[in-house]
């Protein structure tokens, strides 16, 4: 008898699942800071970031990665130095469906008063 063990993920929406991944992507406040750098410059060298954010180099890599890894940012390899960008799609994404989420959970309509 073959049992197979189900990824509890896979019983989610795919809009749920990518809002997911998007949360866990910006759940760090270093990640954040990052994004809000990237917005500002509207492009950035990783070494730039390493000077506005007080972490090591290889912590910051990390960060640009998973961020990179859900689509919010794009990155370049240029000789040495890689070099970051917002992904406007995937931002653009990553915002609807938060927005939708709150439309969902609109505070108004909230009459819980335990």
């Amino acid at each position: 008898m073959c049992i197979m063990k189900n990824n509890k993920k896979e019983i989610f929406k795919g809009e749920s699942l990518k809002l997911a991944e998007f949360a866990k992507a910006v759940s760090h406040p270093a990640r954040i800071e990052i994004l809000k750098i990237l917005a500002e410059k509207n492009s950035c060298i990783c070494g730039e970031i390493v000077l506005e954010i007080p972490l090591a180099q290889s912590t910051v890599s990390q960060h640009l990665k998973e961020l990179k890894s859900a689509g919010l940012i794009a990155g370049e390899i240029d000789g040495p130095r890689s070099c970051y960008c917002l992904n406007a799609e995937g931002i653009a994404v990553m915002r609807r469906l938060f927005e939708g989420l709150f439309a969902v959970i609109e505070t108004d309509n909230i009459k819980c008063k335990c």
